[in-house]
């Protein structure tokens, strides 16, 4: 008799996007290595494609599940044995291939990172996609010259999973950080986490065009909209802003006299597709960086695999905080 494991599955359409079924490792996508995964986490990505808010899943159907972690249970690859913790983000999951909300989750090998004493797969994924693309989004501002000395770095949705450990790391290399939110009761834990000033998010109506007080060394962009170019225009000279995110939209207006006047750059950050040696790079940056004890106060809460559909409505609407980590084992 085939063994059979919890999931939730989507559905790129119709009434029903999401719900638990059970499936087998060989209803599962293809790959070299079987994971247990012992912990995931809501990612705002997961709730577009469970809600259909956007098209994330490129088939019909899927599991959910952007992210996991737990130990390897069977493994056709070389590089991986029976019980070794591991970790994978994008990659493919919840879009093109099946994701990590499941108790076995099947994986080409080379999409794997190892997960690194002193941290399981609870703290990886506390980190996760979040912790994964504020890293990529550091890297980029570093690369681009943008170094404790040359100013502040901004971070817009700060109270969110990717603001709150963009904060945090920043802090740990040195920056000083501005904290946007509009939700005061994230403030003491922003401070906490390392934030050297809070601030209520601007107008995005205000005129797009031209330069403002030029304030910040560069941003952290959750929000794209009608706030990446207001972010552009409160740039320093030869400073950079990240997108990473669309909470407020995905088109955007703006003028072209912050980057001929002030050589202010806009950068992009993939997470999903990230090439794999700047993936490996980034993972072992942030074990580097972080401790598993400086994550716990980012977790808002830990729930079961059968709780998540009611809780992806909250991303969308703006109302999640921190990192909502799903338990896969159950005890």
């Amino acid at each position: 008799m085939t063994d059979s494991y919890r999931a939730l599955r989507l559905r790129a359409d119709g009434e029903s996007r999401c719900e638990i079924v059970r499936v087998s490792v060989e209803d599962l996508s293809p790959g070299d290595v079987v994971i247990a995964p012992e912990f995931s986490a809501i990612n705002y990505k997961d709730a577009m494609a469970a809600t259909g808010a956007a098209p994330i899943l490129r088939v019909p159907t899927l599991i959910g599940g952007i992210d996991a972690a737990g130990s390897v249970v069977h493994s056709e690859n070389e590089r991986f044995t029976v019980g070794q913790p591991v970790l994978i983000t994008g990659c493919g999951l919840s879009e093109t291939r099946d994701g990590g909300f499941a108790e076995r989750l099947r994986v080409p090998g080379d999409s794997l990172i190892n997960i690194p004493p002193p941290f399981t797969a609870r703290s990886a994924s506390i980190l996760g996609t979040a912790g994964f693309t504020a890293m990529l989004a550091i890297e980029r501002l570093q690369e681009n010259h943008v170094t404790p000395d040359t100013g502040p770095v901004l971070v817009t949705g700060a109270s969110g999973g990717v603001g709150s450990l963009a904060i945090l790391l920043l802090n740990r290399l040195g920056y000083s950080t501005i904290a946007m939110t509009g939700k005061p009761e994230a403030h003491e834990a922003l401070r906490a986490l390392g934030a050297n000033e809070i601030r209520e998010p601007f107008d995005l109506s205000g005129d797009p065009e031209g330069l403002a007080k030029s304030e910040i060394a560069g941003a952290i962009d959750n929000l794209g909209g009608n706030a990446l170019p207001l972010l552009v225009r409160m740039t320093r000279p030869w400073g950079s802003v990240v997108s990473i995110g669309r909470a407020t939209g995905n088109a955007f207006q703006g003028s072209v006299i912050p980057f001929i006047i002030r050589g202010v750059s806009i950068l992009g950050v993939t997470s999903a597709n990230c090439p794999m040696d700047r993936r490996r790079r980034a993972w072992g940056r942030l074990f580097e960086t972080l401790r598993p004890e400086d994550l716990e106060p980012l977790v808002s809460d830990t729930i079961g695999l059968e709780d998540l559909p009611g809780r992806f409505l909250q991303y969308l609407e703006g109302r999640a905080r921190g990192r909502t980590l799903v338990r896969l084992v159950r005890s």
